[in-house]
């Protein structure tokens, strides 16, 4: 966005230009301040219209520059923008993830804005590349924090980015994000990363596990087995006896206040091997995700490495919620797979500044 920007002013600059070519800021009875585009530079020009006299001609930076005219009237910078669907083939029935798709020159604070505006757990930030090997940077926000990682908006800014025209540098897709560089592969059932390593992961400690089981409603013998799932997002898993368990959880957002909690048990039939479950705090307190691509990558170490699941299985997510999400999970020789279907729903673009 520097580049967009930049053009941005400079026609803005052009298009409000008096006689000396500035487009004016400030002005009173005895001085004016003007901006002015020069050799490639932003000029802060203090005049005195009563003098005739120019009195400083300061240069600026660009961010300078962008405060002064866009507090005297200049309109704000639009960018692409896209809302995708994750893990799903069908609108509506994923879960969304709001895509900036040039986010350069955002603040951190006006992306994390944006975020709380969009009213969804993530939003995503496009960004050129520091490491050789990546594609593209994103950064992850979630209400109130940024993410170092996280699962359906690497799908869905990755689907964002492929769509909107963009080429990986070899046959998978490399994103740098928050926990380093995160492989995404194009499958016949849509895209797919790399199960990040763990940061954390063994049993949670009994005082978690019996919290846990409180502020979900559960005795604590209902809890068949529990782990630390830890891989960017700190969740804290436990596997119940059944999938039908999973669905009858009554989370208690006053128990579970500030934990991320992952919930999965088995299916006895039907297109999904397990129902997956997933709390964390939101916009308004505890928030239930309609499908989460961190937790399902972290569950699948789990549960294949403990041998509770096959190397190869489909989890269902969002049934609670009417949604349909679908992850699947793959095993190979280069580590453990996430994928799903994406659709962009929405597009067009998006006024941050």
């Amino acid at each position: 966005m520097s580049g967009q920007r930049r053009e941005h002013m400079r026609d803005y600059i052009r298009a409000q230009a008096n006689s000396f070519g500035r487009a004016v800021v400030q002005e009173g009875q005895n001085h004016q301040l003007s901006i002015e585009y020069a050799d490639d530079q932003f000029f802060l020009v203090a005049f005195s219209p009563r003098e005739y006299v120019e009195y400083s001609r300061d240069p600026l930076s660009e961010q300078q520059a962008w405060s002064y005219l866009t507090e005297a009237g200049m309109p704000g910078l639009r960018t692409p923008f896209s809302q995708v669907d994750v893990f799903t083939d069908r609108p509506l029935r994923g879960n969304p993830v709001a895509v900036i798709h040039d986010a350069e020159g955002l603040t951190e604070n006006e992306m994390s804005s944006f975020t709380e505006w969009t009213n969804l757990s993530e939003a995503t930030f496009l960004l050129p590349p520091t490491h050789p090997e990546a594609d593209y940077r994103v950064r992850i926000f979630c209400p109130g924090r940024e993410l170092p990682f996280a699962g359906h908006p690497t799908l869905g800014t990755c689907h964002a980015w492929l769509e909107a025209g963009g080429t990986p540098k070899g046959e998978d897709i490399i994103q740098e994000c928050g926990v380093g560089l995160v492989r995404i592969r194009r499958t016949a059932d849509g895209l797919a990363f790399q199960a990040p390593p763990l940061r954390r992961s063994g049993p949670l400690p009994e005082e978690n596990v019996a919290r846990i089981a409180e502020g979900l409603g559960l005795r604590r013998e209902d809890i068949v087995d529990h782990q630390w799932c830890d891989n960017g997002p700190g969740w804290q898993s436990v596997l119940l006896a059944d999938a039908e368990t999973v669905l009858h959880v009554q989370p208690d957002p006053h128990l579970l206040s500030g934990l991320d909690v992952g919930v999965v048990g088995p299916h006895s039939e039907g297109d999904a091997d397990f129902e997956v479950r997933a709390f964390f705090p939101g916009n308004s307190g505890l928030t239930e995700d309609p499908v989460t691509g961190s937790l399902n990558a972290a569950l699948a170490q789990w549960l294949i490495g403990a041998g509770i699941a096959p190397s190869s299985y489909v989890a269902a997510q969002g049934t609670a919620l009417r949604r349909s999400g679908r992850a699947r999970i793959r095993q190979d020789e280069d580590g453990i797979w996430v994928g799903g279907q994406c659709v962009t729903v929405l597009s067009g673009t998006a006024r941050l500044q």
